[in-house]
């Protein structure tokens, strides 16, 4: 692959491009956000791996500008910060994974490994159906009792999660994974939260309960 890294930290930075490069990507590598946004901007890549604290430019600000760009290129961060809610901002920002330093090189192939492979899989069926809830992924449409729907992107996917996996309990832990790519801290609450906002939109349009809390293990889509 041909791989952007932007890392400040030239031993880090040196450590993974020969690492790559001895597995065969050519790997380009710069220090700072903004002459790294401006490289992206320019250039065709298959990967970028980003780090947050960068000078003259952010990561966040990097894969917003990105986004607002319409540049579509799979983002690994690569972070020193690690709490939950750091993971939670940068996935929900538009990173495909999100790997926390101190971090081996073998994790970092894997992961990279896991995103071509995530991006070369063949797309899922398009239509699904659950009684009247109809969700359509090509179009990101989403119909309940005859009404359009207007969900949020992780609203959108938490819905999708549910309708493939009807009538079965989904705990917490592999909501968040589904959805984050991260395991499950029980001091957060952003998949209650989520869950609670997009139940609110399905009982508002229908009139119905079609979310049921399982009491102790997580949730799950299923006929009243």
């Amino acid at each position: 692959m041909n791989i952007l890294l932007i890392e400040d930290d030239n031993k880090i930075s040196d450590f993974i491009k020969e690492g790559l490069e001895q597995e065969g990507h050519h790997v380009e590598a710069v220090y700072d956000g903004l002459s790294g946004y401006e490289l992206a901007k320019d250039r065709p890549f298959d990967l970028l791996i980003l780090d947050l604290m960068l000078p003259k430019m952010d990561g966040l600000s990097v894969l917003q500008a990105l986004k607002k760009e319409a540049i579509k290129i799979p983002v690994l961060i690569l972070s020193a910060k690690h709490s939950v809610e750091d993971r939670i901002i940068g996935l929900d920002t538009g990173a495909d994974d999100y790997l926390v330093k101190p971090f081996s090189f073998a994790e970092l192939l894997a992961r990279i490994n896991a995103i071509y492979r995530r991006k070369s899989e063949v797309p899922a069926e398009a239509q699904l159906q659950f009684q009247d809830l109809f969700l359509d992924r090509y179009n990101r449409k989403v119909v309940c009792s005859g009404k359009s729907l207007d969900l949020q992107t992780k609203e959108f996917a938490l819905l999708e999660l549910l309708m493939r996996n009807k009538e079965r309990v989904l705990s917490k832990n592999f909501i968040l994974d589904r959805i984050w790519n991260i395991n499950f801290d029980p001091q957060t609450n952003v998949v209650d939260v989520l869950v609670c906002r997009l139940r609110n939109k399905i009982e508002k349009s229908s009139g119905r309960k079609y979310i049921h809390t399982i009491r102790g293990i997580g949730y799950a889509l299923k006929g009243e």
